[in-house]
């Protein structure tokens, strides 16, 4: 990776350690270190194949390990405690988010893209110090990445992760883009550029598929039943139940004529005649037989 330092710059120690960094990737980029774009100092602008990154670089005022807590309106901690960073003039996110609108503006007034603008802040800690997640995502468009020269994997998978896809910056691209931010000074030549991997040029759209015509065929549908068929069938069930109409009449015909009225009986009661004769007791002697 390109770096290219403003003339009499002076870094802090985390920002020379972000240095280090960039220097060491074998990716495709050009930074521009402790620039300005018009009334914003901005800690570096990255210029990859895929887009153009806005950082914020900040250092720790002393050792801090654990775990980073980051907030878009709120406190930083890490481990429960406030973050204790290096420059304490104002918060990181303002000062990048300030920074993004100039570059953008910047793009805009020489009627170039700025879609492709993001930004993240750079967090450097102390060597041989801990503090996970190396990557948290505020927004969309805005990161915060720790790193140093002994573990910076996030911040280059960050960075190269814009080179990945096909390059849409290609070298003239960056020198027009410098141009626009009034970078021209830290400007490197088109051969060099080339020669770090920029494209000479844009690579043409892939063709667009041509799609097949295909010839659509129409269901066939199922075919009718006869006419005559529902005809026929109201007809048979119709004869059916006059025979059934007709059986069950023959079956209670049957029996009647089997089984004829039978005779009423006449039951003669014989009820006994009481005598009207008064029968006297008869009068009973001791030892009198029949008595």
């Amino acid at each position: 990776m390109l770096v290219r330092m403003r003339p009499g710059a002076e870094l802090t120690g985390a920002e020379e350690e972000f240095v280090d960094c960039l220097r060491s990737y074998p990716s495709t980029g050009l930074a521009l270190i402790d620039c300005r774009v018009g009334d914003r100092r901005l800690g570096a602008i990255v210029i990859t194949p895929r887009a153009v990154t806005v950082l914020e670089v900040r250092g720790f005022a002393r050792r801090q390990s654990g775990l980073l807590s980051v907030k878009t309106d709120g406190q930083w901690t890490i481990s429960g405690s406030p973050l204790d960073l290096d420059n304490a003039s104002g918060g990181p996110t303002d000062r990048l988010e300030h920074g993004v609108h100039a570059v953008r503006v910047a793009l805009e007034q020489s009627l170039q893209d700025s879609g492709h603008v993001c930004g993240a802040v750079v967090l450097v800690p102390y060597r041989g110090v801990v503090v996970r997640p190396a990557r948290t995502s505020l927004r969309p468009g805005l990161d915060v990445l720790v790193g140093n020269t002994i573990d910076s994997h996030e911040l280059r998978i960050y960075l190269e992760s814009f080179s990945a896809a096909a390059p849409t910056i290609t070298a003239d691209r960056v020198r027009t883009t410098c141009s626009a931010l009034g970078l021209e000074a830290l400007t490197p030549p088109k051969d060099e550029l080339l020669l770090d991997g920029f494209v000479g040029k844009r690579p043409p759209a892939p063709p667009p598929i041509a799609r097949l015509s295909q010839q659509v065929r129409p269901t066939p549908l199922p075919p009718e039943p006869p006419k005559h068929r529902g005809k026929f069938a109201g007809i048979a069930v119709f004869g059916l139940a006059l025979l059934g109409l007709f059986v069950v009449f023959v079956i209670v015909g049957e029996a009647v004529l089997s089984d004829p009225p039978s005779r009423s009986s006449t039951t003669t009661t014989v009820r006994p005649t009481v005598s009207s004769q008064v029968v006297k007791p008869t009068q009973c002697w001791p030892l009198q037989p029949d008595c």
